[in-house]
């Protein structure tokens, strides 16, 4: 087996006033040659948006992009003609493919709103655009990992143009879980969003990231509460 570590405090840190951001891997302005994605997953970022402000429209092409609700309400806007609203625990997955604009904006004027958006590199290259949303009822994540995308959209996940599959679980102090992964030629990405954890054996805080690649499972134990999300990607292309 074999691990790269990401502590939270290590992470590229900007404040904009009306945007912070935290990036796990190189976006934007922050650039580390040593963080420029694991395996098939480019972008973690972490988003916390003021109140009425957000991202004006923008371009994408050849990108899955997943977007994890922790809190607020996104007013999302697209060039397919989707305009939706987001609410903590409802995931959205936008496969840009062959090319597409959208925005995204905090929908309250004084409430916060913080979501993780994520990349991953597709499977074909210039697909048809497609955008497809759903919200998670905690409770299905709650003592075990509850699929949010998987590649045939199957266990009531939303499907994603790439074999990876993003999960979510959310554990009690003293509880122990494992995950098997798909194939030996991925990797599996830890993503703390809140709590404590152990991930064969190394031991992880809120917000802290770990690569785990040639491995076939990890084991986790939950000394204290812990939110956890996994991203399983292929290792390369």
């Amino acid at each position: 087996m074999r691990t790269v570590y990401h502590a939270a405090h290590t992470r590229g840190h900007f404040d904009y006033g009306w945007l912070r951001t935290y990036h796990s891997f190189s976006f934007s302005e922050y650039r580390n040659p040593e963080r420029m994605h694991f395996g098939l997953l480019r972008v973690l970022n972490d988003d916390y948006v003021a109140g009425g402000t957000g991202f004006g429209l923008h371009p994408h092409d050849n990108m899955e992009i997943v977007t994890v609700m922790l809190e607020g309400v996104l007013e999302h806007q697209d060039s397919m003609g989707n305009r939706r609203q987001l609410h903590a625990g409802e995931v959205q997955v936008m496969s840009a493919g062959s090319g597409l604009r959208h925005s995204e904006y905090n929908a309250s004027p004084d409430e916060p709103l913080n979501l993780l958006q994520i990349w991953i590199y597709p499977q074909h290259r210039n697909t048809p655009p497609r955008y497809d949303q759903k919200a998670f009822d905690t409770v299905g994540c709650y003592q075990h990992w509850q699929y949010l995308v998987a590649p045939d959209g199957a266990d009531g996940a939303l499907q994603i143009g790439q074999q990876a599959y993003i999960l979510r679980g959310q554990f009690d102090a003293g509880s122990a879980a494992s995950y098997r992964l798909h194939s030996p030629d991925h990797g599996l990405y830890v993503f703390v969003i809140d709590g404590q954890a152990a991930a064969n054996g190394h031991s992880l805080g809120r917000r802290d990231g770990l690569g785990l690649w040639e491995t076939e499972a990890v084991d986790f134990e939950f000394g204290q509460a812990a939110d956890l999300l996994l991203i399983e990607v292929p290792l390369r292309l």
